[in-house]
């Protein structure tokens, strides 16, 4: 039996990762899931958040946005709306992208508006978490 998955992480632009791990936490539309070598083969629809790896004792986090993952044969696919490794996420853009999802969110006047504030906002959140994270893991080289 394998011990190790490939993760591959792909966006419209760009090959995120390609990687042997020994465990992936994904945000499911439903809720986190987690996979290990040889899980059974599924599919899932992901939502806006952190993922994670762990490789070895090391865990480090991608912020991911949307997409779908497919897991088989010891392999978990990610397509990505959105991908960015912690290291690549600008804190101060976060911030200000944090602030102006408020903003708006306080003006909304309708459900529309509100709806894509309050997914700005998350993103928001969610990027600086995933920096947080990876910063109080030490793993920000990912």
């Amino acid at each position: 039996m394998a011990s190790k998955l490939l993760l591959e992480i792909v966006t419209p632009d760009r090959k995120v990762l390609s990687q042997e791990v020994d465990y992936v936490g994904a945000p499911g539309i439903e809720g986190e899931f987690g996979i290990m070598a040889n899980h059974i083969p599924f599919l899932s629809a992901l939502g806006v958040g952190n993922l994670y790896f762990k490789e070895g004792n090391r865990t480090h986090y991608i912020f991911i946005s949307g997409g779908f993952a497919e897991v088989g044969n010891n392999k978990v696919t990610i397509l990505a709306e959105v991908a960015e490794k912690a290291v690549e996420i600008d804190i101060a853009r976060a911030q200000k992208a944090q602030e102006k999802a408020k903003a708006r969110l306080a003006k909304a006047q309708d459900n529309i508006e509100s709806a894509r504030a309050q997914a700005a906002l998350q993103r928001a959140l969610s990027r600086l978490s995933c920096k947080d994270a990876a910063q109080h893991a030490g793993t920000t080289t990912h």
